[in-house]
């Protein structure tokens, strides 16, 4: 169902690939439209227990998307530096695969806050009241991982 990563021997455990998806600020989403079209999208995010939580407006061409097929990647590119006497680059990323779906009550409300935790964290007090207003507002739609590869190419 899923490929093999070519460069296996720069592939590394799952416990590393979720350490650089909790560091990481953004990613980028791939959805499939109506179509058969890619749509990738950058987004912020957070990562909770195999679980990948992002929000957004309650309609939009994301949206359609996820309705159309919910299957998707999640892509994030950590520390990296450009080699250019070695004509290369150091980078670590993460590939994560999973079906989205939407979130609701509690489970919204949590995913709110970890948001508010990890983008906003001196304001917490605060970011409980933006969230618990915004709420009506704002969809959250979760990724239940299902396959994630990470790779790193050191100096």
């Amino acid at each position: 169902m899923f490929a093999n990563m070519r460069r296996s021997d720069r592939q590394i455990s799952n416990e590393d690939a979720i350490q650089i998806l909790k560091k990481c600020e953004f990613g980028v989403l791939s959805t499939v439209n109506k179509d058969d079209f890619p749509y990738g999208v950058p987004l912020s995010y957070v990562y909770a227990d195999g679980i990948i939580y992002f929000h957004c407006a309650n309609e939009g061409y994301k949206l359609d998307n996820i309705a159309a097929n919910s299957k998707v990647s999640f892509c994030v590119v950590g520390d990296k530096k450009t080699l250019p006497e070695k004509f290369t680059t150091s980078y670590e990323s993460v590939i994560v695969f999973g079906q989205v779906s939407l979130v609701e009550g509690r489970e919204k409300q949590e995913a709110l806050l970890a948001l508010v935790e990890k983008y906003a964290p001196d304001f917490m007090e605060k970011g409980k009241i933006y969230a618990g207003k915004s709420s009506e507002a704002t969809t959250v739609i979760k990724l239940a991982v299902e396959h994630m590869t990470g790779k790193v190419r050191p100096q």
